[in-house]
C-alpha cells in the first residue's frame, strides 16, 4: 500500500519527458513535415497534416523504438522532481500510455532512471499507445493525491476522480479552462506541494 500523503502521480511524456521534440525528429527523418502553428496542436494527425489512421501506427513505432531510452527531460522537471525526492519525501508513480511491447517499457524505465536518478520512480505503469488512463488511477480515486498531465481529458478525469490535477502548460492546453490547475512548470508544482 502507498502512502498518499506522500505520492505524486504523473504522466509522462510532456510532463517529464520531451516526448514532443524527439518525435518531431524522428518524423522528419522519415520525410513528415509539420504543419504551421503546430505548437498549438495537439492530436499528431493534425500536426502533420495526415490521416489519424496513419499516425496512431506510427506513434506506436516510434513507443516502442530504441529512441525511449534517450528522451531528455522537459524543462525544469529534473531539478524539482529531485527537490521533491530528496527534500519533501515524494515518490513518484508513472502512468503512461506508451505501449504494451516489454522491452520497450524497460527502456522506458531505464530512460526515466538514467534522466532522473534511482528510487524517485516508485511504480511506473506503461498502458497501452493512446491508452484510457482511467483503471491505472483508480485505486488512487479520492485520495487527494497530486496527478500531472499535459492532456486536458486525463486531467479532468483526474479531478473527477478526486485527484489534486495539476495540467502542465502547453501550447495545445493554452484555452483550458477546466477545474485542474494549469502550470506553467515544475518549479510552479514544487512550490504548490510544498506550499
Amino acid at each position: 500500500m502507498y502512502n498518499k500523503e506522500k505520492v505524486i502521480l504523473t504522466d509522462c511524456d510532456g510532463v517529464l519527458l520531451d516526448w514532443g521534440h524527439a518525435f518531431f525528429a524522428w518524423m522528419t527523418e522519415r520525410g513528415y513535415k509539420m504543419v504551421d502553428g503546430y505548437e498549438e496542436i495537439y492530436h499528431i494527425d493534425k500536426i502533420f497534416g495526415i490521416e489519424r489512421s496513419e499516425s496512431k501506427p506510427l506513434v506506436r513505432a516510434f513507443n516502442e523504438s530504441a529512441w525511449m531510452r534517450d528522451l531528455t527531460p522537459l524543462n525544469d522537471a529534473v531539478k524539482y522532481v529531485r527537490k521533491l525526492y530528496e527534500e519533501g519525501g515524494y515518490v513518484f508513480h508513472v502512468i503512461t500510455s506508451q505501449t504494451e511491447d516489454v522491452k520497450a517499457q524497460n527502456l522506458r524505465k531505464e530512460n526515466l532512471v538514467n534522466v532522473f536518478g534511482e528510487g524517485i520512480f516508485e511504480e511506473i505503469v506503461c498502458l497501452p499507445t493512446g491508452g484510457d488512463k482511467d483503471e491505472a488511477l483508480e485505486k488512487y480515486r479520492d485520495s487527494g493525491c497530486y496527478w500531472v498531465e499535459d492532456k486536458v481529458e486525463n486531467s479532468d478525469l483526474g479531478v473527477d476522480m478526486g485527484l489534486s490535477s495539476l495540467l502542465i502548460a502547453h501550447g495545445h492546453n493554452v484555452d483550458y479552462d477546466g477545474d485542474a490547475t494549469r502550470v506553467a512548470n515544475w518549479k510552479e508544482i514544487y512550490n504548490i506541494v510544498m506550499g
